[in-house]
This record gives C-alpha cells, sequence and structure tokens, in this order.
C-alpha cells in the first residue's frame, strides 16, 4: 500500500508541471517544446501504468458491493469527460492548463467558452466517474484523489493567472467560467476546424477505451450493455 500511495503522489506531482508556466517556459527553453511535449508524455504513460501495476498489487480492501449498473456513470460520463480533455489538448488557453502556444482569440474562445478549466475538469470526471463502480480502498484513493487534485487545483491557477494576467484576467474570466456552461451569455464559437476535429478526436478516443478497457486496465465496461 506504502508503493501505491508513493508512486500515486508522484503521478499527481508530475502533472503540476504544466500548471506552472515558469518551470514548463524553462522546460520548453532547455528542450524545445516538441521534445519537451514528447518526454512529458512518454513519462506520464509511463507513471500511470507504474501506478495501475502498483494498484493491482496493493491490498484489496473492499467498501461498497459492486453492481453492473455502476458501470453505466463511466459509460455516461466519460464522453463529456474525453471531450474537454481533447479539446483543452487542442485549444490555445491563457487561463489554466494547456499545452499549445498559439494566441488566444476571445472571440472564438472554443472549449475555453464552456469553462476556462477543461483539462483539469476532464481530469475531475474522469476520476469521479470512476470511484462508483470501484467499490475498494484502492480505486477511492486513487480516482478520488486524481479528482480532487483537480479540482483543488482550479482556484490554485485562477490566483496565479489572475497575478501573471493581472486585469485582462477578469475580461477573460468572464468569457471561460469555472463551472461548465456556467451563464448564459458566453463565447461558445470555436476556431474554424477545431470543434469537427474534436468530436471525431472525442468518439474515436471513446470507442478505442471501450474496446480496450479490459486488456489495458482489467474491467470490461461493455457488459453493462451485454445485460442491458
Amino acid at each position: 500500500m506504502a508503493d501505491f500511495v508513493a508512486i500515486l503522489l508522484l503521478f499527481l506531482a508530475s502533472h503540476s508541471i504544466p500548471a506552472r508556466p515558469a518551470l514548463r517556459a524553462r522546460l520548453v527553453r532547455l528542450l524545445g517544446e516538441k521534445l519537451y511535449l514528447a518526454i512529458y508524455g512518454a513519462v506520464s504513460t509511463a507513471l500511470l501504468v507504474w501506478l495501475i501495476v502498483a494498484a493491482r498489487h496493493a491490498p484489496y480492501i473492499p467498501l461498497w458491493p459492486q453492481t453492473l449498473g455502476q458501470y453505466w456513470v463511466p459509460i455516461l460520463v466519460m464522453p463529456p469527460a474525453l471531450f474537454l480533455a481533447v479539446g483543452g489538448l487542442l485549444s490555445p488557453n491563457p487561463l489554466s492548463v494547456g499545452f499549445r502556444g498559439a494566441s488566444f482569440d476571445p472571440a472564438r474562445a472554443g472549449i475555453v467558452g464552456i469553462t476556462r478549466h477543461p483539462l483539469l475538469w476532464a481530469f475531475a470526471l474522469w476520476g469521479l466517474s470512476h470511484v462508483v463502480p470501484n467499490g475498494d480502498l484502492v480505486s477511492v484513493i486513487m480516482f478520488g484523489g486524481f479528482a480532487l487534485f483537480a479540482l483543488v487545483a482550479m482556484p490554485v491557477i485562477d490566483r496565479r493567472k489572475r497575478r501573471e494576467l493581472g486585469p485582462r484576467w477578469e475580461e477573460l474570466a468572464a468569457i471561460g467560467p469555472t463551472l461548465p456552461f456556467a451563464g448564459v451569455s458566453r463565447r461558445w464559437a470555436w476556431p474554424r476546424g477545431l470543434l469537427s476535429v474534436a468530436i471525431v478526436a472525442t468518439i474515436a478516443a471513446y470507442a478505442g477505451l471501450l474496446l480496450t478497457h479490459p486488456w489495458l486496465f482489467g474491467p470490461d465496461p461493455t457488459v453493462a450493455f451485454q445485460k442491458g
């Protein structure tokens, strides 16, 4: 159990790098953006695999009974979570975690017009939705830890960005709410072609995860369809 917790903390710490602009900028200057993204992606993937292996070897301590009906929670929640993740990865975002350095157009805010923290909300929804069908202590710690990390990061990043952007932060924050789809007057126009790419990529990622989930992670969520 101690090894699992240590690896989980290391995984979460590695994901704080994109939220720290100064550290990310130094790494990009040192490595170049493409090499930084490649190394960061490889390290994140390796840590995730290590974490999954550690979780499987940790003691199994059940907390509540598992039913097939619980599988419907991630089945229904993961499409919007993946859409937020894909949109967040593809779109420039001066207000939160982002991987694109392109200039941000407030008139075509895209995913930022839905929420200024798309990647963090994707992380939170993924974690919370996976707590329900995994009723054991290790899963609750892991998935609940992911969700808590993402939710706590939002106000922390807001404070940091407010200092960095000064008066411009208020203007941009009015376009991108914290809570997805909060407010009634938001700029949801997307940069040309980006919405179509995000939708196609989300569908492909969702289908791929459903099909490969038993081999990559163990449980097969498609049994919920088979059992009605």
